[in-house]
């Protein structure tokens, strides 16, 4: 598979940060507008895919509020980033995902470890996730 320009590999690198930053934060339609209109995120963690921007903008603000909740924060901290060109305006993107979880006053504990493999298309000149898939590592 033919390798992405280092401009390519940092706009995908900065679109996975400011999504992170996004759910984490509770900026719930900020984090949808990561994906395309027509959106999926599929995790086994949930018990149905959410698809589009309404489902993901509920879907990430059900996992802020339900930190909040819990009282601690929750973090997403996305490693390994392994970016592969599919075509101009295609791509593959395959990283780790971690979820940490820190009670307020408390040690910080990881609640889940995953690998992701998203499919990722240009929208209007931005990198924007079509299918997010996601694998537990408990699974």
């Amino acid at each position: 598979m033919p390798e992405p320009d280092s401009t390519t590999v940092a706009e995908v690198q900065l679109l996975y940060g400011r999504q992170s930053h996004a759910i984490d934060s509770g900026r719930a339609t900020e984090w949808a507008e990561t994906f395309t209109p027509d959106g999926v995120f599929d995790s086994p963690s949930y018990p149905e895919p959410e698809v589009g921007s309404d489902q993901l903008t509920a879907f990430a603000q059900r996992f802020f509020d339900s930190a909040a909740d819990a009282n601690e924060r929750r973090r997403h901290v996305i490693t390994n980033i392994a970016v592969d060109l599919v075509s101009v305006d295609e791509l593959t993107v395959d990283c780790y995902l971690q979820i940490t979880a820190t009670p307020r006053g408390g040690e910080t504990r990881l609640v889940r470890f995953t690998s992701v493999r998203d499919h990722v298309v240009r929208v209007d000149d931005r990198w924007r996730i079509q299918h997010r898939t996601v694998s537990r590592d408990d699974a």
